[in-house]
């Protein structure tokens, strides 16, 4: 079973997290952040992954801890899930489209993380939510996960429909990524014959 559960508690968040890689794409997601939420809900159907997140942030100060610890604790789930990432595909590349939005997300379960992120947005704000913090997630996921990750808006307009594509572009990486190989099940898919360390 590649599941994994995370509780993380300091002074900003508590969070409790659970993720199963080879799940349905449910998804039970509390963090307190409405668009945040539509976010997760997204990655993890698109992922194919059940995910539950339940978070008591302060957000009376803003979103920044709660989004930031979120990526954090779904990256550690995610790599622990993946224990010695045995038969995975390792990378993905995708082009995904949101309406008149285009992203690319390409990515390696490499154990060596790195983030290259080239998206802006025109608007600080969606609703409530800081548009900065869409690459504050993506960082702590990437470095939590052990990813080497890049995602670039090529185009687009509509800073809702951008953050989407960023994230239903790494659900679908992931989904690949993550992936059993049946020409490789078995296998530590690295010259090295090791991930992760």
């Amino acid at each position: 079973m590649r599941t994994a559960e995370i509780t993380r508690a300091t002074k900003e968040t508590q969070i409790r997290l659970s993720v199963d890689l080879d799940g349905t794409g449910k998804a039970s997601v509390a963090t307190g952040v409405g668009f945040f939420d539509h976010m997760l809900d997204l990655l993890a159907r698109h992922a194919r992954f059940d995910l539950k997140v339940e978070v008591k942030g302060d957000l009376h100060i803003d979103f920044h801890h709660t989004v930031e610890d979120v990526g954090i604790a779904l990256g550690q789930g995610v790599k622990q899930a993946l224990g010695d990432m045995r038969g995975i595909t390792r990378y993905a590349s995708l082009h995904l489209p949101m309406d008149e939005t285009l992203t690319r997300v390409a990515l390696d379960i490499s154990g060596r993380p790195f983030l290259v992120f080239r998206t802006e947005f025109a608007v600080p704000k969606i609703g409530e939510f800081d548009t900065e913090l869409v690459r504050e997630f993506f960082q702590a996921f990437a470095i939590n996960a052990g990813l080497t990750l890049h995602v670039e808006t090529l185009y687009g307009a509509n800073a809702h429909h951008i953050a989407e594509s960023c994230f239903k572009g790494l659900a679908r990486g992931l989904r690949a990524a993550v992936a059993i190989d049946p020409a490789a099940a078995g296998e530590i898919p690295s010259t090295k014959g090791s991930l992760g360390g």
